[in-house]
């Protein structure tokens, strides 16, 4: 009876666990809700623990090398330890509090290229951990995020890709060990100018709203024009005509540069 119970523990005859989401479209600051389901296997288990969380898979430059790395950027523990009895079936709901700085997977209903964020979900049985499948879930912008979003459409912008990078923004009220940088292609109007890279920072009150033309990448070069951070809040986003804001400084910078 040992040896079964340590093959169950390592997967043979074991538990097998299986997460729901009641809604996959979530939005920053928000909650995505489900519910666990344990069905025990052929003997009894010593449950250690149960817990969800939120991945993103996030690019990661380390000297010449490039590479893609799993982040857990939230944990959230599911009860304490039982025992699950052979063949039982247990039902565990949860509410996940999606942190303000998640960045949005997706743009007026389409799927952002790029972006790869979702519930993942661990049971701890007898000193080894079972790690389900990661659960993918949508996250749309925020009222304030999608009026700088519609700002670049509205100028002829086309989205040309998306990503997570490892690392921080200087200046911004930044926690997560990662940020979002959303690039898009200039219409034709700014010609010389070879993209604008988009990145939202935000909290419970407002965000920061970073701004790069023309990037080098893995470089923020706040001292130059290219680069321009403002802060925008949450719920008095309205007064101002983004478009306009946006071309204006667009237009400045390329008179400068003799680009336009």
């Amino acid at each position: 009876m040992a040896f079964k119970k340590l093959l169950a523990s390592l997967g043979a005859g074991g538990a097998s666990v299986e997460t729901v989401l009641t809604e996959v479209n979530v939005v920053p600051g928000g909650v995505v809700q489900g519910e666990v389901r344990i069905q025990g296997g052929s003997v009894n288990q010593d449950i250690e623990g149960l817990s969800v969380g939120l991945q993103a898979k996030v690019e990661v430059e380390s000297g010449d090398e490039e590479y893609k790395q799993n982040i857990e950027f939230t944990k959230v523990q599911l009860g304490g330890a039982f025992e699950l009895q052979a063949g039982a079936v247990h039902a565990v709901p949860f509410g996940l509090e999606i942190p303000w700085e998640t960045p949005v997977t997706m743009i007026d209903g389409q799927a952002l290229r790029g972006m790869n964020i979702g519930v993942t979900t661990e049971l701890a049985i007898a000193r080894a951990i079972d790690s389900g499948d990661l659960d993918p879930i949508n996250v749309h912008p925020l009222p304030a995020q999608k009026a700088i979003l519609d700002a670049f459409i509205q100028l002829g912008f086309r989205f040309k890709n998306a990503d997570m990078e490892r690392g921080h923004i200087r200046g911004t009220r930044q926690k997560l060990p990662f940020y979002q940088e959303i690039e898009f292609f200039p219409p034709s109007q700014y010609r010389g100018l070879n993209q604008v890279e988009l990145s939202f920072v935000a909290d419970e009150h407002a965000m920061d709203v970073i701004l790069e033309m023309d990037k080098k990448p893995g470089l923020f070069s706040e001292g130059s024009d290219t680069f321009r951070s403002f802060q925008v809040g949450l719920h008095d986003f309205h007064g101002t005509d983004w478009a306009a804001y946006l071309n204006q400084w667009l237009s400045e910078v390329g008179s400068k540069r003799n680009w336009f």
